[in-house]
């Protein structure tokens, strides 16, 4: 089927839940996606950061068709050992002491609230079961994590959302201070606020935000499902503000492109959890766990972190340098390879007219243009991927 026909099919089968262009992508190689017509794409989104290691990566894919050919799914009815092997690598490059693996980024959101809510209710009674999230966060689009999101825009038609969260403000402690009482049970913050626009929380913020839910006996849960696996220059974002959190979820990069969430915490967070409180059917599986545990020893390298921050450097400084000639670019923000351009205004024609420039780029929030490449990335890559933003821009400007 050429794209046309594939276009079509699309509109009388699948759900209408996305803006899709009309190029239909075949497959792909280190940095770059091929259409059904064969044109080249260089990417810059990277399956919104979940593509951590590009496409083809020889050892992925080994890893992939020589498991295939053992076991690809048990259940968790009895013991794997590519899950083991993975849970135990991610204890050792993290604070965390157990894991737990779902399918998706929301799947591990959802079990983070029930584990928190549960050792609230355990720990404090059963009044303590509201969880202070922060304005402008989105941790997912199932019922509670779209309910903890600090976007009433992703609440509208599904009224009623699920009770017990109140919203700070991102980077002032005061609010969270207004919020806190004997009732909470945690406090939910992405490092790094993703969809909203691409803004990191201030060290001394996370600093006394961990102080204060100490001081309130309450957990701290940060959502790394977008920052964390080597996005930032460090294995997990948490790591540059020298606090530990007691859960985090990850879950887009940890298996390089096949679909998997876990939920990593402490012995603290973890101690009321028994059979039959949680659950997931393919959670950890065999197929994709075996995937994971190379991802996690390939990004865990210092030599392949040191290589992000210095390629999320280049990147950053290349973007910035476009300020002088755009004073349409307001803002440069991000670290690492997450990367966001603010514009003073909806940037969106320029993320179309960047399709034409065959380079992939998303859009974060009202106004920021993203940058989330593969973390494999090199210097010409991203010189390529600025001379063809500068090109969109330019573009735009004659419209």
């Amino acid at each position: 089927m050429n794209s046309i026909e594939i276009n079509k099919l699309a509109q009388g089968v699948l759900l209408n839940t996305y803006s899709r262009p009309e190029f239909v992508l075949d497959h792909g190689k280190g940095v770059f996606l091929y259409d059904k017509e064969g044109n080249e794409y260089l990417d810059c989104v990277a399956g919104i950061a979940v593509n951590a290691l590009g496409y083809q990566h020889p050892v992925l894919t080994d890893t992939l068709k020589k498991q295939a050919d053992k076991l690809w799914h048990c259940s968790n009815l009895y013991h794997n050992e590519p899950q083991i092997k993975t849970a135990e690598l991610l204890v050792k490059h993290t604070f965390a002491d157990k894991v737990f693996f779902s399918n998706s980024g929301a799947e591990a959101m959802e079990g983070a609230i029930k584990i928190a809510r549960k050792w609230g209710y355990k720990t404090k009674g059963e009044k303590a079961s509201n969880i202070i999230t922060f304005r402008n966060s989105f941790h997912g689009r199932t019922y509670a994590a779209v309910s903890a999101t600090g976007q009433p825009k992703f609440w509208e038609g599904f009224h009623p959302i699920v009770p017990g969260f109140n919203f700070a403000e991102f980077n002032d402690i005061d609010s969270v201070r207004n919020l806190i009482s004997d009732d909470t049970c945690a406090v939910l913050i992405e490092p790094i606020q993703g969809e909203s626009g691409i803004f990191a929380a201030d060290k001394d913020f996370l600093v006394e935000l961990k102080k204060l839910c100490d001081e309130f006996n309450c957990l701290l849960i940060f959502d790394e499902i977008q920052c964390g696996i080597g996005r930032t220059g460090t294995f997990c974002a948490y790591e540059q503000y020298n606090i530990q959190p007691d859960i985090m979820t990850i879950a887009k990069p940890l298996a390089g492109g096949l679909p998997i969430g876990a939920i990593l915490m402490n012995n603290k967070a973890a101690q009321y959890i028994e059979p039959g409180n949680h659950g997931s059917t393919f959670g950890g599986g065999p197929l994709i766990t075996a995937v994971a545990e190379k991802v996690i020893q390939i990004i865990s390298e210092p030599a392949f972190l040191k290589n992000v921050k210095e390629m999320g450097a280049y990147l950053k400084t290349s973007l910035e340098q476009l300020k002088t000639d755009y004073p349409e670019i307001k803002e440069v923000r991000g670290t690492g390879l997450m990367l966001g351009v603010e514009f003073s205004f909806d940037p969106q024609n320029i993320i179309k007219e960047c399709l034409n420039q065959r380079l992939l780029i998303c859009k974060a929030g009202n106004n920021t243009a993203r940058f989330l490449p593969p973390l494999i990335i090199e210097k010409q890559h991203i010189d390529m991927a600025v001379s063809k933003f500068v090109k969109a821009i330019q573009q735009v400007r004659k419209k």
